[in-house]
Formats: C-alpha cells, structure tokens, sequence
C-alpha cells in the first residue's frame, strides 16, 4: 500500500481503539452499578451492607494494586512524603469513602434509573464547590446552565414512582462528598504538581478509605453481622464483584489515557441513557413521561456543560499555542538582528 493508505489504516486502527475502551468503561461501569444493585437490594441478592461491600472492594482494590505497582512494575509509584500524605491524600481518602458509602446505600433505597438521573447534577455540585473554593469563576452563562439542570432532575424526582426522601438524601450527599473529593483534588494534589492514574490512585487511596469506613462499620453493620449466623462469604459473588471494580479504576485508566477525560464524559452520558432503559426493560423499575423529560432537559443542560468545557480548553490550546509562535517568531527576528549587525561590523572591518 502507499504512503497514504497505512496513514489512513493507522487512523482507522486508533479510532477502532478508541471505541473499544469506550465500549470496555461503558461495560464495567454498567456491570459494576447493576452487581451493586443486585446485592445490596432486599430484592434481589438481599446484602444489605453498603458499608461491608465497600470494604470488600476497597480491600481487593489496594492488595490488586500494591501487586501491580511493587511486584509486576506495570505502573510507577508516585514518590510521596508522610506529610503529603497526611496533609493530601488522607482528606481526600475521607471524602471517598463517604461518598462511596452514600452511594452505595442509595442502591437499597432507589431505582437504578432514578439514581442515574440524580447523578447528573454532578456538574452542577462541582461547579458550585469549585466557585466557592476559588478554583472556578463564576459565570451567569454557566449558572443559568447548572439551574436548568437542577430543575430538569427536580422535574425526574417530581415524575419518580418510588421516590425515596432517605434515598434522595443518600445519594445527594454522596454527590456532594464526590464533587468536593474531585475539587480537592485540584487544590491538594494537581496544584502541587502530582498526578495520580486510578491504579496509584487506589494504592494510597484506598488502605486509607478502609480505614475509614473501619470505623462507622464497626458500630452500624458489625453488630448486625454478628448476629446473622447463617450468612456465609460467597467468595463467587463478591470476587467477581470486587473484580469488576477494580477493572473499572483499570478501564479508567485506559480510557482517559488512551483518549481524554471529556472522551469518558460522553461515553458516561450514553452509559446512562443505557442503564435507564436496562432498569426499565430487565430490572422491570418504573420509568414515567416525567421522569423522562426531566432528565432529558438535565441532560442537555449537562451535554452543553460539556461542550463550553471543549471550547474553552480549545481556546486555550490555541492561546498557547499563539503564544508559543509569536515567542519563535520574536526569537528568529532577533538572531536576524544579530546577524545583520555582526555583518555590518564585519564590512565596517
């Protein structure tokens, strides 16, 4: 073949790959939510211990990962002093943790699709977090936007059959903890110049996350536990699950790697709409004209959230990259300069 046909075969090549991590985050994350649901949900497996499943995961995620990171090489360890530690990741290992265990709750309470819906008013959490810590500024445009989502999930909640006041507030908080854990992320960990892929994320994250949880776990759940004679570990069930959890943070990895973190913000977006028609057709959850058209407007809020972060960050691109030539541009016209005036000095001579 000729020059431009491996060109474009190597195009193609990287489009296929591209779709192929999508197609694999999409997957795990859609399987992780659905085993979630079906063994915490009285229902279905009926473990209601959001406290314990978490544990369980945070416990495979970090032995998996010290394996990955100390034994096989597969990932370089991120050089971390005790302070930092403490000062950075332990706060932000708190914030995980308590928004896992909301979330994790909330599946007992609601709907796979209600939950969905909620979760879009992540952008909106962020955003009004990040203005308050200084890290965003605030914009009326971008305002009016994150109210027209609000009133497009409080439209769902409005239309939601089994609506859940408990539920509700579990999972609204755990939106909160998650929004400020990525918040403080930027300002404890990005700004001092350390990056964290999800599997380094989990090797510091998570022993401290278990930790945390140790301690509600143990007055909530453990008592409970103790008392259930009959309950045995179902190493299949939880494995597997604990498995797809880790992955899912492996997925992560790839995906943003591979492509970028608004790539994963889309394919989130299509996850979604999946996961509500999954809870409506198999998992037979009530799904109402109401709630519909109050996500779809949440949704649109959110799709045009996305697009002003992709103009902006193409902006910018190209500031810097403007930047970058009128500094070329500046450097050639002075080395002209010199050699014109190293020429003048010659004829002089």
């Amino acid at each position: 073949m000729g020059k431009g046909g491996t060109l474009s075969d190597g195009v193609i090549k990287k489009i296929l790959l591209s779709y192929t991590y999508v197609a694999i985050w999409i997957f795990l994350s859609f399987t992780v939510i659905v085993y979630n649901k079906y063994i915490l949900d009285k229902k279905m497996y009926n473990w209601p211990f959001p406290i314990s499943l978490t544990m369980i995961h945070m416990s495979f995620c970090a032995t998996l990962a010290f394996l990955l990171i100390k034994v096989f090489k597969f990932v370089e360890p991120v050089t971390m002093s005790r302070e930092l530690y403490l000062s950075s990741v332990v706060p932000i290992g708190a914030l995980y943790s308590l928004s896992l265990w909301l979330s994790n709750s909330a599946y007992i309470y609601l709907s796979v699709s209600f939950i969905q819906m909620l979760k879009a008013l992540m952008p909106v959490a962020v955003y009004s977090i990040g203005v308050f810590f200084k890290k965003e500024g605030f914009k009326k445009e971008t305002m009016v936007n994150m109210v027209s989502i609000s009133v497009g999930v409080a439209i769902a909640a409005y239309g939601e059959a089994r609506f859940d006041s408990w539920g509700v507030v579990l999972q609204l908080g755990a939106v909160a903890f998650e929004a400020t854990r990525l918040v403080m992320i930027q300002i404890l960990l990005t700004s001092k110049g350390i990056t964290l892929n999800p599997i380094t994320s989990l090797y510091y994250v998570a022993p401290c996350c278990f930790v945390f949880l140790l301690v509600p776990w143990i007055f909530v759940e453990y008592p409970v536990l103790r008392e259930t004679s009959s309950f045995h570990f179902d190493f299949l069930i939880f494995g597997t699950n604990s498995f797809c959890a880790f992955a899912l943070n492996l997925a992560v990895f790839l995906l943003v790697g591979k492509t970028s973190a608004l790539t994963m913000n889309v394919a989130g977006v299509v996850k979604d709409w999946l996961l509500i028609a999954f809870s409506w057709s198999v998992i037979k959850d009530t799904v109402t004209p109401i709630n519909l058209f109050g996500y779809g407007l949440a949704f649109l809020g959110v799709a045009y959230y996305n697009h002003s972060k992709l103009q902006a960050l193409k902006a910018k691109e190209a500031q810097k990259k403007t930047a970058q030539a009128d500094e070329e541009a500046g450097r050639l016209l002075e080395e002209r300069e010199g050699e014109g005036t190293d020429k003048k000095s010659e004829s002089q001579n």
